[in-house]
């Protein structure tokens, strides 16, 4: 009877999948499940559904709900994290301010500025959930949703000895599109996949044992399909390999879609490529926000019961408590070089073994040099995110934001310097104390001095 706490539980639906998903394995449908939120509203309604989804199908799991984390934590198995940190205010402040700088960010979450400061404020709590697990559940597995993924996992495992892993469904959804865009049935595709979160690449797509590149390559002139995944047809023409990110989120990582606002609108489509415009994921989450927390919202607990989604973290418990070999895509440190070619302290996604004695990433050896390329890029820039948020040198995260590619492209050092003091500033309560180093205490002037 496996003990397995969901932190930043009064994320409703997520949570209430993932308990779904727990719940349909007949050996973990015993399991003691905890949830934990800041948030007693949310809370309670997780709460409500959980309890109903046991009573509902006559299941022997406890739920128990608490706003006391260390209570949450006590020798748990397995920590499920889905925080957020600090809300609308600064998750607007990071699309906003950038966009005043000619930075136009679909959804700004893992990547660019929006994706360095979500990082700088999700930092902290996350060391105080990991410092709490060394104290309460040291051997415990800390499985991670939260964005922004590598930089998040990367800060975990360089300042605790907590073992994370990061899940994300994006590989399973680029595999169900390239099914589609190629004609054969998802269940028969077998790929190999490896790179970083939302930057990864299908190195192989087989068939019966054929490549399904000709085809999609082929895919990539007709209209309609191509109109569904702009900017990913575009990196496999140019690139050679389809990348594992939605169009309209793929379009941040690199410089060349998102600096000119007829490009963007020219591979604004459909599906994948509808959400390109900025600022897309930020007004979809205020309204739902709005939504989730509406006195009117309610919930037909009569009719809850238990369904398994498409997530791995119920696949991924049941494999390493039932000795079950499975393998995923998950996101782990490249301590052993899974990558060869990335640095060793990245946190990169690739292909994971899971059974009974624990998790084994794969080695694929290197990656392209030109895909290799696109993806140091970004672990530069993450690794000096975790680096200025856990020293709270301020001079590191200037070079990160100064190292994206995306605010590289559309502005100057002056005017990233400019934004990222803005930034700072407006969202100073949600921050790490951040300081120049002694050396550096000489001021950059702003672009209008």
């Amino acid at each position: 009877m496996p003990t397995i706490t969901f932190i930043g539980a009064g994320s409703m639906v997520f949570a209430t999948n993932l308990i779904g998903d727990i719940l349909s394995y007949e050996e973990l449908s015993d399991s003691e499940i905890r949830l934990m939120d800041v948030d007693e509203h949310r809370l309670e309604q997780t709460h409500a559904v959980a309890d109903a989804m046991v009573d509902n199908e006559g299941l022997d799991a406890t739920v128990e709900a608490t706003t006391d984390r260390r209570a949450a934590l006590d020798g748990a198995d397995y920590v499920l994290n889905m925080i957020n940190v600090g809300g609308t205010e600064p998750f607007e402040n990071e699309i906003r301010i950038p966009e005043k700088y000619g930075i136009e960010q679909a959804i700004g979450d893992t990547t660019g500025p929006g994706g360095v400061f979500r990082g700088l404020r999700t930092i902290p709590t996350m060391l105080d959930i990991a410092r709490d697990m060394e104290d309460v559940c040291p051997d415990a597995l800390l499985l991670n949703y939260t964005n922004p993924m590598a930089i998040v996992c990367k800060a975990v495992d360089e300042a605790t000895d907590i073992e994370v892993v990061g899940l994300c469904h994006s590989v399973p959804h680029t595999a169900e599109a390239i099914a589609e865009y190629v004609d054969v049935p998802e269940d028969e595709l077998d790929y190999w996949v490896a790179g970083i979160n939302h930057m990864a690449f299908f190195l192989e797509a087989k068939h019966d044992g054929e490549s399904v590149y000709p085809d999609l390559r082929e895919a990539y002139h007709d209209e309609e399909t191509y109109r569904k995944d702009t900017v990913r047809f575009e990196m496999l023409r140019h690139f050679g390999l389809f990348p594992t990110e939605s169009s309209h989120h793929m379009s941040e990582y690199v410089p060349y879609f998102r600096t000119d606002e007829d490009a963007i609108e020219e591979l604004t489509g459909t599906d994948y490529a509808e959400r390109m415009p900025t600022a897309t994921y930020l007004e979809g989450w205020t309204e739902r926000s709005e939504e989730r927390d509406s006195p009117e919202r309610d919930v037909d607990l009569e009719e809850v019961g238990v369904e398994r989604s498409e997530e791995y973290a119920a696949r991924l418990i049941h494999s390493l408590e039932t000795d079950t070999p499975r393998r995923f895509n998950l996101n782990v440190p490249n301590h052993e070089n899974s990558i060869a070619n990335l640095p060793n302290d990245a946190c990169v996604e690739v292909p994971v073994f899971a059974d009974g004695a624990g998790i084994h990433p794969c080695s694929v050896g290197e990656l392209p040099p030109e895909i290799a390329t696109l993806d140091q890029q970004h672990t530069a820039v993450y690794e000096l995110a975790v680096e200025g948020a856990l020293e709270g040198d301020r001079s590191k995260v200037h070079r990160a934001v100064k190292l994206d590619p995306l605010s590289a492209a559309a502005c100057t050092l002056e005017e990233l310097h400019e934004m990222t003091e803005e930034l700072i500033e407006a969202n100073e309560a949600y921050l790490p104390e951040l300081t120049f180093p002694e050396d550096e205490q000489v001021a950059i002037p702003a672009a209008d001095d």
